[in-house]
């Protein structure tokens, strides 16, 4: 594919990330977003491989270069190939996709001509910054930035105790609301699934511990004590997917537990759409080094007119309006997830108000329109998404 003309009034930007798709996940999705708002021509990716890529990339509005293994490391010949990549498409810019670790490549990227350096960071880096030896990288990747990026109250508190205060700047993730949406497929999905019109709750996230989905079979014995024929549709694939399985049957919750596998990102609105209650009750784990750093999932889940119930692990709470969209637990209790998902299961007048406020909060406040805006101004220092707006962005 020929790219694009670059628009000349925007900087042309390296990315240079591990998480990208066909690579599944909340973080690929979000780098791949940014990406594709930017203006024709203003963008070239640098990225690991993963299984799909070339179909992948040929579908991309900008030119995508992978690295012929599936992990890149702050490594020499790593710095090397980037540092020729920037200099061959003449890019000003590099934002680091994940701060941490490659965000270390910025002094090699500094010398190969780099103007302006921006950090994204997620949940990760927030657990970083509580570990003695990971805070020292911290410092030294912050040291060599114009701007670093946080999602919400939660991780800018955490970052500043290790990165320059006056270099952070907001930048979470949008929704698509034309996409997560009230209506999106939820009928075919219950049809196919034979699920009818049972209530459901969903869970749509990668099966791994820190997301709790083993909580909400904890505690869907005493959900179903009180809506017995509830079901609970257990979405995405990782590796704690055999072992929820293993444990449905182990329980005799195989006619209410549905674990679906890893559904193609373009199905997903369809199976929000299927529930009642959306619920990931994540936790905290290892000390704090295993956190939730937004969920944008509980965004999505809005978007598509449910209430959803979170964990209060790290800035999960930062995706919820307690009460008004949704209710915040201890993810890590089966009693006190179990008593919100039943409350809403019990009272649909109440789930629905706070699925319409929730739908109306992310129309409002979480659009993509505005983040490319924000993006925008991170990337070339000057804020120009409000009237007369000239806010030095460092």
């Amino acid at each position: 594919m020929t790219p694009p003309a670059r628009d000349p009034g925007h900087p042309k930007t390296l990315i240079v990330t591990n998480d990208f798709p066909p690579r599944p996940g909340g973080i690929q999705a979000f780098v791949h977003a940014l990406a594709v708002r930017r203006p024709p021509g203003s963008v070239v990716v640098h990225t690991s491989r993963w299984a799909g890529w070339e179909e992948f990339d040929a579908r991309q509005p900008y030119r995508v270069v992978r690295h012929p293994t599936s992990v890149m490391l702050p490594v020499p010949g790593v710095a090397r190939r980037a540092a020729a990549l920037l200099r061959e498409e003449g890019c000003d810019t590099v934002v680091f996709g994940a701060a941490a670790p490659l965000g270390l490549l910025a002094p090699a990227l500094r010398a190969a001509g780099a103007r302006r350096v921006v950090m994204l960071t997620h949940g990760h880096e927030a657990a970083w910054s509580g570990v003695p030896l990971a805070r020292g990288l911290l410092a030294r990747i912050g040291a060599h930035a114009d701007a670093i990026t946080y999602l919400g109250d939660y991780t800018r508190e955490r970052l500043a105790r290790v990165m320059p205060p006056a270099r952070l700047v907001r930048l979470a993730p949008g929704v698509d609301t034309e996409v997560f949406r009230p209506g999106a497929g939820g009928a075919e999905v219950r049809m196919a699934l034979g699920i009818g019109d049972r209530p459901v709750v969903v869970c749509v996230s990668r099966l791994v511990p820190r997301k709790g989905q083993d909580t909400l079979l904890r505690c869907w014995p005493l959900v179903l004590r009180d809506v017995p024929d509830a079901v609970l549709l257990l979405v995405g694939g990782g590796p704690s997917r055999r072992a929820l399985s293993q444990a449905a049957g182990r329980r005799g919750l195989a006619d209410s537990v549905i674990v679906t596998g890893p559904v193609p990102w373009s199905r997903l609105p369809a199976y929000y759409d299927a529930g009642d209650v959306f619920a990931m009750p994540c936790r905290t784990r290892l000390g704090g080094l295993d956190v939730e750093g937004l969920g944008i999932v509980y965004l999505e889940a809005s978007a598509t007119g449910l209430p959803v119930v979170a964990g209060a692990s790290g800035g999960a709470p930062d995706a919820v309006r307690e009460g008004e969209t949704g209710l915040v637990v201890d993810g890590g209790s089966p009693l006190a997830v179990a008593a919100a998902v039943t409350g809403l299961l019990a009272d649909p007048a109440r789930a629905r108000a706070m699925g319409e406020r929730g739908r109306a909060w992310i129309e409002r406040e979480w659009g993509w329109d505005g983040v490319a805006g924000r993006f925008d101004a991170v990337l070339t220092g000057v804020d120009r998404t409000g009237p007369g707006a000239e806010e030095d962005l460092r």
